[in-house]
This record gives structure tokens, sequence and C-alpha cells, in this order.
């Protein structure tokens, strides 16, 4: 059965320090959630991290790790993974090197992806990456995520598909959740309304995506976490995680 989470990224100003991260996992639990996603936390003991995440009755589901641990440090990632009984790990975004070199670039990280998430598979993790909309430039009848993920094993990186960001990108994000199926199992819920002629974030269910069509797809695809993520909120944070989650419930998750 799949499983709403919190991307912590959303509330990122108020998991800086142990006390605050602590707190916040309380308030995240208050909510309804039962599983967090690590990302852009503070400096803080990641058995400190497992023991606070514990006792507020929460799962992490999954990571964004950056790049230098992921290529230069595999080993204590997954430790770190083990540690926090935590099986997926993915990366925010395609380091700029690889964006820079144009197609070849993200040929070249669709090949040394695979070798990393080669080494997280043989630990027993999953290693994803997490789409924005830079991805949507074309290298004739390619965009730069059909590189990423024709030229990388379908064994070793997999797809955390960011609903918002295919939608802003001109994708179909029914379309990709589906050609990801059994490929992804994390996705990144996010909403988009129109301000003043502009695209931006809202929590699920309070803007124009396809709610129904999407969720769907996510379950024919077999997706095992949905993690409610809002770069840039227009009201606290807790806020419009409460509200995605609330209309979230209301679709039928929990």
């Amino acid at each position: 059965m799949a499983v709403l989470a919190a991307q912590l990224y959303t509330i990122r100003d108020f998991t800086k320090t142990a006390a605050d991260f602590a707190k916040s996992m309380q308030r995240i639990r208050d909510i309804g959630y039962r599983a967090v996603q690590i990302s852009a936390i503070g400096p803080i003991d990641d058995a400190e991290v497992k023991q606070i995440v514990d006792d507020n009755g929460l799962t992490i589901c999954n990571t964004h790790i950056g790049y230098d641990p992921l290529w230069n440090d595999i080993d204590r990632v997954i430790e770190q993974h083990r540690l926090w009984d935590c099986r997926h790990v993915a990366i925010g975004s395609l380091p700029k090197p690889y964006r820079e070199a144009g197609e070849e670039g993200f040929i070249r990280f669709a090949k040394e992806a695979s070798e990393v998430g080669k080494k997280l598979h043989e630990a027993g993790l999953t290693f994803s990456y997490h789409n924005h909309s830079f991805e949507f430039v074309r290298f004739g009848k390619r965009t730069a995520l059909d590189v990423i993920y024709e030229e990388s094993d379908p064994n070793y990186l997999q797809a955390e598909i960011d609903t918002y960001w295919i939608q802003h990108g001109g994708g179909d994000p029914m379309a990709w959740i589906r050609r990801m199926e059994n490929r992804m199992p994390v996705i990144h819920l996010k909403d988009m309304v129109m301000v003043d002629g502009q695209q931006t974030m809202a929590e699920v269910g309070e803007g124009n995506l396809n709610w129904p069509a999407i969720l769907q797809a996510c379950e024919d695809a077999k997706v095992e976490w949905y993690a409610v993520e809002q770069d840039i909120c227009q009201r606290d944070p807790f806020e419009s995680l409460k509200i995605s989650y609330d209309n979230l419930s209301a679709m039928g998750l929990q």
C-alpha cells in the first residue's frame, strides 16, 4: 500500500538544529504523515535523526543526497541508509558540469549514475533521479530526460518524477509516470497554479493538475511512496503540507 510522506525540503528552514528537527517531526506526525524524506536538514548526527524520527512514529522512506558523497563516499551513504532503515536514495538534480556539457553531459551522467546505482543495488538500496524542468531541453527528437532514462541501466537508475516540474517543462505527468512503471519507488507531488501569468507551486489539490488521473497512473506504475513537496509556499509551509495531506486523504491516500 502506498503511503504519504512529507519531503522535508519543504520545511528546510525549520530543521537546522536537532531541537528544531524534533519539533518539526512532531508537527509532521500531528498533521498525519507517517513518513518523511530526509532533505536539506542541518548538521544533525545520523543516530539522533533516526531516534527523533522513531520517537515520532515516522519512517524515513527516502533521501536526497548530494553529488559528492554519492560519487566519492558511497560506503558512508550505504552505512547511513542502513542506520535509517531507508532503502531509497535519490539525487535532487543534475550536477552543473553535466548540465553545461549539453547532450554529452546528460549521457555521461546516465552512465555514471548507473555505476553508482549498481553499488547501491548491491547493498540492497535503490538510486533515483529527481527531475526539474530544464531536462526538457531537446536534443533532436529526444529531451534530456529521455536521454537520462534511455542511456542509463533501468536496474540501477530509477525515477523520482516530480509532477509540477514535468508540467512546468511542457511534459505530461501521467505519461511519464506510466513510462516509469516498476522503475519509480517514490514520486514527488506538487500542484501548479497561475499567478500574475506565471506558473507557481501550489498545495496538492489547490491547483490545475489532474489529480485523479495522476494518482491512478501512480497506482498502475506501482509507486510505493507519495512524497509531498513544495519548494516555495505562499503561506506557512506546515500549513501547506497540511492542506496537501488533507486533500490527498480526501482522494483516498493516507
